[in-house]
């Protein structure tokens, strides 16, 4: 059994002491460390954070020598137990890697523990030392069998080992039962006024709905795949993210978006919690288990590509606000209200006529997780993007299978949830392509909507959102328009000044010559201290001729902007309940939305 002994004596300088023993080791054997951990698609080097490795085998001390940036290698080894020593640096609050101080630590094993070439599919344990007395230990990793140490914990090999986080520290601990299945959720970091027992109730309903997604079948409802649930959540003053694993996920959140004691509303920021509850809970099925065939064996030396991203974490996204509906923690306007938001974010980034889901997907690793100021310009989300993909191919299945259907059209009741159960259910070694996927909306649906599916992920049009709404009694409206809407750019505003972000490409700002880290100082003469102000100053005679003065690298320029009139592409839109849906409108909307 490869055994890695954790060590937290170091708090204050951040530390992990790390001893890793290889019981039978190679003659020269070899190791490494990940350059990335599957769910966040970027090479985060975490390597960088390791000291000296020293290695011994008995009472030989033995020479370890790096080979790349993440990998090593010990020579002349002979029989006999090797173990290697060496510390690693922890002071990253991200769901990713790892931290450690005098008040909590956080651990991904893929940032800790090396990998023993050739042994990976060796059963791997993990012994945590020297915490302090008071702090607990959390993760869905099994305790080891057997008497012995305090803190051991057991994983049949390496990969299983790299998908267990572990949270240690002082923190709330509660536990729920979902479909008979034990769950437990964490939460460091969480004020007095925290109400842990609504938070529990919540996630229940929304675990109880996912499973029944995915394992009940008229009256026979199957077991999930686990059988205990872990969630760890950070709560911090500003924080936002989540990492789905196999049996748990990290989550980071805001304190102030946590419910609260004597709080009946539900407030916006713990919808958002909510709903990244729901998006993680349900990779635990789409991209855990059901996965790329691309991903069929991870290689955690360097990019693992693959184009699927718009249908595992694009469809995911599709779904995590919806299930908070179908739990009945917000009501329909509500979830249109986010839907709303997901729309206009699209919209508003001229990226989305220059890249399609499927180029996001596979460039994730150098574009999406590596923006800058001109990314609105240039990509899309596969989030945000493939979720709206997700919404326009349920919203066809359902519309053309109402009425029934035949060898050509969609079966009566086709929905994305009968597509999702299909490739669950269907899914050989659940290792699935882009050709399944389209085969299985074929059998479901149509050849032509198989074909729509294929243009919607790999071309570059806007999807047609506004018709397939309102055969379901959504109403798409034009929404008032923000000042930075009408000019193509974005700004970060301060007490005093305004600082340009991002220009849009085909805008106004663009056609002035504005570019990111310009601070807008005047407009026609008058002081600026929010770019709304730049209204007032605008004369009566000539509505639209705006002079800017602008800083820039210590100079003061002069640029006159033309202010259009027309509404510019990617103009965001309202979306709301039809007012005099027909019954049949209202229906299939209920259906949609409460999962008929």
């Amino acid at each position: 059994m490869i055994h890695y002994r954790i060590s937290t004596a170091a708090l204050n300088a951040h530390l992990f002491d790390v001893q890793l023993t290889v019981p039978a080791p190679d003659a020269c054997q070899r190791f490494s460390l990940p350059v990335w951990i599957p769910g966040s698609y970027m090479v985060r080097e975490f390597s960088r954070h390791l000291g000296a490795i020293t290695a011994r085998q008995g009472r030989r001390e033995l020479p370890v020598r790096q080979l790349s940036k993440n990998e090593w290698e010990v020579e002349g080894l002979g029989r006999g137990a090797l173990t290697l020593s060496y510390q690693v640096y922890a002071f990253d609050t991200s769901v990713r890697c790892a931290y450690l101080d005098a008040q909590r630590g956080f651990f991904n094993a893929g940032s800790l523990c090396l990998k023993v070439h050739g042994q990976e599919a060796m059963p791997h344990q993990i012994q945590l030392t020297d915490l302090p007395r008071t702090w607990q230990v959390a993760t869905a990793m099994p305790p080891a069998a057997g008497t012995g140490p305090r803190h051991r914990y057991e994983s049949a090999d390496y990969d299983e080992l790299l998908d267990h986080p572990f949270e240690l520290g002082l923190f709330w601990r509660g536990e729920f039962q979902a479909r008979g299945v034990p769950h437990e959720f964490v939460v460091a970091g969480a004020l007095p006024i925290f109400d842990g027992e609504r938070l529990l109730r919540d996630a229940q309903r929304i675990c109880e709905e996912q499973i029944d997604f995915w394992h009940l079948q008229g009256r026979r409802r199957e077991a999930p795949p686990f059988g205990r649930y872990v969630f760890l959540l950070n709560a911090t003053e500003d924080g936002y993210g989540g990492l789905e694993h196999r049996a748990s996920t990290a989550l980071i959140a805001t304190r102030r978006d946590l419910p609260r004691l004597g709080q009946t509303e539900t407030s916006d920021g713990y919808v958002r919690l909510l709903g990244l509850i729901s998006h993680e809970y349900f990779h635990t099925w789409n991209v855990k288990r059901l996965r790329p065939r691309d991903f069929a064996k991870f290689d955690y030396g360097q990019e693992n590509y693959t184009e699927l991203l718009w249908f595992f974490e694009g469809f995911t996204s599709y779904y995590d606000d919806l299930f908070l509906v179908r739990a009945g923690l917000i009501d329909e306007a509500r979830y249109l209200k986010l839907l709303t938001g997901n729309v206009n974010t699209v919209l508003a980034g001229p990226g989305r006529r220059r890249q399609s889901v499927a180029q996001s997907s596979f460039e994730a690793w150098t574009k999406y997780y590596r923006q800058d100021e001109n990314s609105p310009n240039s990509i899309v989300s596969y989030y945000v993007k493939g979720s709206l993909v997700a919404l326009c191919l349920d919203l066809s299945l359902r519309a053309a299978g109402a009425a029934g259907g035949g060898r050509t059209e969609p079966a009566k009741g086709a929905s994305l949830d009968a597509l999702m159960r299909l490739l669950w259910r269907e899914t050989p070694d659940r290792l699935l392509d882009e050709a399944q996927v389209l085969a299985a909306v074929e059998r479901l649906g149509s050849p032509a909507l198989a074909a729509q599916l294929r243009e919607w992920v790999h071309g570059c049009d806007d999807l047609p959102l506004a018709p397939l709404l309102e055969k379901f009694g959504v109403q798409w409206a034009a929404d008032k328009l923000g000042l930075s809407q009408r000019l193509g750019l974005r700004v970060s505003e301060s007490a005093s000044t305004v600082t340009v972000k991002q220009v849009f490409s085909g805008g106004a700002a663009e056609a002035a010559g504005l570019q990111a880290g310009d601070e807008l100082i005047a407009c026609n003469g008058w002081r600026l201290r929010k770019l709304e102000e730049a209204l007032l100053s605008l004369s009566p005679k000539t509505p639209q001729r705006m002079e800017l003065l602008v800083g820039r690298e210590q100079r003061v320029l002069p640029l006159p902007l033309h202010l259009p009139l027309a509404r510019p592409a990617g103009a965001p839109v309202q979306l709301s309940l039809a007012d005099k849906a027909s019954a049949r409108l209202q229906s299939l909307r209920r259906a949609w939305l409460q999962g008929g």
